[in-house]
């Protein structure tokens, strides 16, 4: 059978990604590219280390980088993203600096890491003050507190898991519950989710309807800025970084607990009521804990088959229960 007037195959436009030799979520980066971009994905060596600041530094060397970006020059991307948080914000801010230079001259490719691209992502928002949710220790948290100080963005509330391992295993029910506590203190103006290992691409149209708040997770401002940098754009389901729509929605409204009252002279402005787009399948657009319905038990309740590997309760190094904002 002849298929040559089929032609070839669509020409593919190519994004280098150097991730963690613990990386969980290949197919979470796919979400967010369009069609006509490839991810081509390589991972460093493996260290027998758990989650922690040591191991952010081991898997962030500036050989370690380089060796992964020169095994991606071989399909030729037009830009390497290195897809780590912790990794790239470990150093502070000249370590970030210093990794994406490390980057650069390996493979002569625009580079550009995940904390890097978070500092971007919150510029193009507009946010200078951000809740943190991370799966981290204490001291990996307060470490990304401390990178974001520097940029002179400040940290208005927290909440951390205290896991040191298998972080892709969290399900979405407890995402949800790290961010209402971290945003529950002072109002910020976004809310990050870190680590690219966390799942996060269902749950933020849900959170931003929620929060009334722009959400960004470490594998979507990872994935906007690389595709950014070669002049596409990431693609996701009412996202206030992706959609500047959603920016004008959800996502910027202010909650009022009651509604203005017209003078009797002035006819009444007509109440709008909001209606969510329609989004993929996967993803209910009413009521946020519609999502969240078969995950488990309420909020509070153990995990049914998951082990946080942590005592309920705690609020030091290893996290738990909720965390005080900050």
């Amino acid at each position: 059978m002849d298929v040559s007037f089929l032609g070839g195959p669509q020409p593919q436009r190519g994004v280098g990604i150097v991730a963690p030799f613990d990386f969980a979520l290949d197919r979470e980066l796919w979400r967010w590219v369009p069609d006509d971009v490839s991810l081509h994905l390589t991972r460093t060596p493996f260290v027998p280390v758990e989650v922690s600041l040591d191991q952010a530094r081991l898997v962030s060397e500036h050989q370690t980088l380089r060796e992964g970006v020169q095994a991606l020059c071989a399909v030729a991307p037009e830009v390497v993203a290195y897809a780590c948080t912790s990794g790239s914000f470990v150093g502070g801010a000249a370590g970030e600096l210093s990794m994406t230079a490390a980057m650069e001259e390996a493979g002569e490719i625009p580079s550009l890491t995940t904390s890097g691209a978070l500092l971007a992502a919150l510029r193009e928002i507009g946010a200078m003050r951000v809740a943190v949710v991370t799966p981290y220790t204490k001291s990996v948290t307060d470490s990304l507190e401390d990178f974001l100080g520097e940029a002179g963005i400040a940290v208005t509330g927290r909440s951390y898991l205290g896991l040191t391992g298998e972080i892709w295993r969290v399900p979405y029910r407890d995402v949800v519950d790290m961010a209402r506590d971290a945003v529950a203190g002072d109002a910020p103006d976004a809310l990050f989710i870190s680590c690219t290992n966390l799942p996060t691409y269902d749950v933020i149209p849900q959170l931003e309807a929620e929060l009334r708040m722009p959400v960004l997770s470490a594998n979507q401002v990872t994935v906007w800025d690389a595709l950014r940098r070669i002049g596409k754009e990431a693609v996701g389901p009412y996202q206030a970084l992706l959609d500047p729509v959603a920016r004008r929605g959800p996502a910027a409204m202010a909650a009022s607990p009651t509604l203005p009252v017209s003078r009797p002279e002035e006819p009444a402005e007509p109440v709008v009521e909001f209606v969510e787009p329609a989004a993929e399948p996967t993803v209910l657009p009413v009521e946020p804990e519609a999502a969240l319905a078969g995950a488990g038990t309420e909020s509070g309740e153990p995990l049914e088959g998951y082990d946080q590997g942590f005592a309920s309760g705690y609020t030091d190094e290893w996290g738990g229960g909720n965390q005080p904002p900050v």
